[in-house]
């Protein structure tokens, strides 16, 4: 059964509210499948709080959400009416993000996934907005993101791409055992396999992979410097 299937079947038992199902989803101890199917949700409802509050989904959003996700056409309708439901949610993304924190653990890879997502979406535009970095800042340091973490993970993304050190989460005088370990160690923490292990569904595996490849690039640019 693909992702798209659970969450029609979820929309269908939800009665209308994104907050209430993450929230049920938060007060128990759910297993992959569920997991997936929160994280997808929680994913697209903190997108819809983070686009322009218009009423309605437009054809950018879906697009937008489509760069993080392999979504057939065929299932657009399912994420449109995610969408629409956490723009009508009267509850704020704030409560969103702690309830996918519960879900998720604080400071995990599978936050840090959420954050990579929404970074993506942000930028579908072609633009980063002020707003939207604040947005993705508050969300972060819900998730238990200390500043030094979010401008890691930002990094990957908006600015400062020419720090590889930055990248890796590294001061810029790190000694190369140091920078040998963290790599080695960010590697084995980013592994595709390990989050859809862990909920991540199969359908966003792709951010995973962008990710593990930002950080080898990063890696390869300290080794070449220091050759």
């Amino acid at each position: 059964m693909s992702i798209w299937t659970r969450i029609s079947e979820t929309l269908a038992s939800i009665g209308g509210s994104v907050g209430a199902f993450l929230q049920s989803v938060a007060n128990r101890d759910p297993g992959p499948p569920e997991k997936s199917v929160a994280f997808t949700i929680g994913m697209i409802g903190l997108g819809a709080k983070m686009a322009k509050a218009d009423g309605v989904v437009t054809d950018d959003e879906i697009r937008a959400f489509r760069r993080v996700f392999h979504v057939p056409q065929s299932d657009l309708p399912t994420v449109a009416r995610v969408f629409n439901l956490a723009k009508q949610d009267v509850a704020g993304f704030e409560a969103y993000a702690r309830q996918i924190a519960r879900i998720f653990e604080a400071k995990s890879d599978i936050l840090e996934d959420v954050l990579d997502g929404l970074f993506h979406i942000a930028k579908a535009d072609d633009a980063f907005h002020p707003g939207e970095h604040g947005f993705l800042r508050q969300v972060a340091e819900i998730f238990g993101f200390p500043e030094a973490d979010f401008a890691r993970i930002r990094a990957r993304h908006v600015d400062m791409a020419d720090d590889p050190y930055l990248i890796l989460g590294l001061p810029g005088d790190a000694p190369l055992e140091d920078v040998r370990k963290r790599y080695r160690d960010l590697v084995r923490e980013h592994h595709p396999d390990r989050h859809i292990a862990a909920g991540v569904p199969e359908e966003m595996v792709e951010i995973a992979t962008r990710r593990l490849q930002k950080i080898n690039e990063a890696y390869s640019r300290i080794m070449e410097k220091t050759a």
